[in-house]
């Protein structure tokens, strides 16, 4: 499947900052990024809102996620019903392209947290249904629960840390995963291999490591950037093929790092 939405979309973790948020999504919507990627645990839905109503963009142009989080909200169904309300509110907009369970612990019940989804759907609130930092039985009960198709899976995912398994599941099952931090917070643009490879192209680290996430089949990547400079280039990775050659050498990157961790994590 080729994922129906764009390789490369504008990720906002810890752009907290309200003035800089709004303008960073309006400049990188007019710059042509049109998935925007929030939550309300970042704490910035109402300025990534402000960002979208200073572009003026057609609305029905956008694909908006936000994520219900176990702490900020909570996952019990009636929590998940008010605080997609809420989100909406504060973005500014009467439905949602995607909304994700933020993470699979705290009040989290597949039956009741993706109960209360589905009646988002049902009211068309929510168009799409997400997941975030599952695993792979986990994504299984949650596609055992559903009856709308399973659009999402978001995740850490950049050179140091693969996915394979999930890049595989995605693959397998035909969904969307979504990588954050696909720049390894920055570290993967010093990594000689990407730098060599980026000298090769006459093109940047940060479009290599991009290029890399999105040569994977049913995966797109969510850059954070804030300054014009950077969020064209990371747009512009979505015109960088890497040869099959180069897609190997940063396979074979021997480094695993992970970045983002929390008490609870299906993987710990």
């Amino acid at each position: 499947m080729v994922s129906p939405l764009p390789p490369i979309g504008l990720g906002t973790w810890e752009n907290d900052d309200p003035a800089q948020c709004a303008r960073s999504v309006r400049t990188a919507i007019e710059l042509g990024y049109r998935h925007v990627d929030t939550a309300e645990h970042y704490g910035n839905e109402s300025a990534v809102g402000d960002g979208i109503e200073e572009a003026d963009a057609p609305r029905d142009e956008l694909f908006l996620a936000t994520k219900v989080h176990p702490i900020s909200g909570g996952l019990t169904h009636d929590e998940v019903l008010d605080e997609a309300d809420a989100s909406m509110e504060r973005l500014g907009v009467d439905y949602l392209d995607l909304l994700y369970v933020h993470w699979p612990v705290g009040e989290y019940e597949a039956d009741e947290t993706l109960g209360a989804f589905e009646r988002l759907v049902e009211a068309d609130r929510v168009r799409h249904i997400g997941v975030s930092n599952f695993d792979v039985d986990l994504l299984d009960e949650a596609r055992e629960v559903l009856e709308s198709p399973l659009f999402a899976h978001q995740v850490e995912m950049h050179p140091f840390l693969p996915q394979r398994e999930l890049v595989e599941d995605a693959q397998r099952r035909d969904y969307t995963l979504v990588a954050y931090s696909p720049l390894a917070r920055g570290e993967a643009l010093t990594n000689a291999t990407i730098r060599d490879i980026a000298e090769q192209y006459g093109t940047s680290p940060a479009q290599v490591c991009l290029a890399w996430v999105t040569s994977h089949e049913n995966v797109v990547a969510i850059p954070k950037a804030t300054s014009s400079a950077h969020l064209e280039d990371n747009l512009g990775a979505a015109a960088l093929e890497l040869d099959d050659e180069d897609v190997a050498r940063i396979d074979d990157i021997e480094r695993r790092t992970r970045f983002v961790e929390r008490d609870g994590a299906p993987w710990q």
